[in-house]
């Protein structure tokens, strides 16, 4: 008779898949890495296929180990509604949820927002990637994605997260030792700071052309908290989201009024994962931050 896969298997088997290294799955499950090693050994072994190949760098998901995931995580969740049938009650979220996002996001707005989220739901960890690239959901590179454009196929639960604003900033000295600007064709000649645009995120950052043909980019750089320390400094302006100036002095907005460009960010997760209680409440949480705090994502005021 054939030996089937143990289920405890394939939860270190997911715990690989989502983190991408042995340390980390280890660190997950609570256990030492060689029983991760161990228990994904015998799982391959099993099934007579490898489902990582093994790099320098961490573990990345073969052909067949991408088609055994969904079908893992689909047991992960019929155990979690059979506990929820049987009357099991689960107040608190536990685990390790893994978001990816925009460093400005991450930085900006989440981090310092995580400490209430850690006082309801104490055996929570979350493990924010703030990364100069959006990284992976189909290669469970995170579980949670907030970023500007979704997925166009595949598995997931995709929703608007919100409207997000971008205002033209500079520092005080720039602005008194260059021409005045009061409307968007005073832009030709002044300075600009931007991303480097070989290296974007998102064609969507490509924002300073609706602005001005071609702006004169002085400095660049792939951090968004870079780019602010230069117009603090006086190297040109930069087109920003509120959250990443608020409450710098150093930096003041150009024009008043309405965002002379506005971008949507999305928030996504695979479906397969939805069911689990760590990832609707930090889903949730996520959610509650861009309905309670507008202001972070634009000006409440139109002077």
């Amino acid at each position: 008779m054939t030996k089937f896969p143990e289920w405890g298997d394939l939860r270190y088997f997911l715990e690989l898949a989502r983190t991408g290294t042995l340390s980390a799955a280890a660190q997950r499950m609570g256990v030492e890495h060689t029983t991760v090693a161990r228990r994904l050994t015998r799982l391959e072994e099993q099934l007579g296929t490898a489902l990582f190949d093994r790099r320098r760098d961490g573990y990345s998901l073969t052909e067949a180990g991408q088609a055994l995931v969904p079908h893992a995580e689909a047991m992960e969740s019929a155990l979690l509604d059979a506990i929820a049938e049987t009357g099991a009650k689960v107040s608190e979220a536990a685990g390790t949820v893994r978001i990816g996002t925009t460093e400005g996001f991450a930085i900006c707005v989440l981090a310092p927002r995580l400490a209430k989220l850690y006082a309801k739901h104490p055996n929570l960890q979350i493990e924010l990637m703030a990364l100069p690239r959006f990284p992976s959901l189909a290669s469970r590179e995170v579980e949670i994605l907030v970023t500007l454009n979704p997925p166009r196929s595949g598995h997931y639960i995709v929703a608007r997260f919100l409207d997000l604003n971008y205002h033209l900033y500079a520092s005080p000295a720039y602005l008194a030792s260059h021409k005045p600007i009061t409307e968007l064709k005073d832009l030709a000649g002044h300075d600009f700071v931007d991303y480097v645009q070989d290296y974007l995120m998102s064609e969507d950052l490509r924002y300073l052309n609706e602005l001005t043909p071609q702006p004169l980019r002085r400095f660049t750089s792939t951090s968004i908290l870079a780019q602010r320390e230069a117009i603090a400094a006086g190297l040109g302006l930069a087109l920003m989201a509120p959250y990443v100036v608020m409450g710098r002095n150093d930096v003041v907005r150009v024009f008043h009024g309405k965002a002379p460009v506005t971008r949507t960010l999305w928030i996504t997760t695979p479906s397969s994962l939805f069911r689990l209680r760590r990832i609707r409440v930090v889903w949730n949480y996520l959610r509650e931050i861009a309905e309670m705090e507008p202001g972070l994502f634009d000006f409440l005021d139109t002077k």
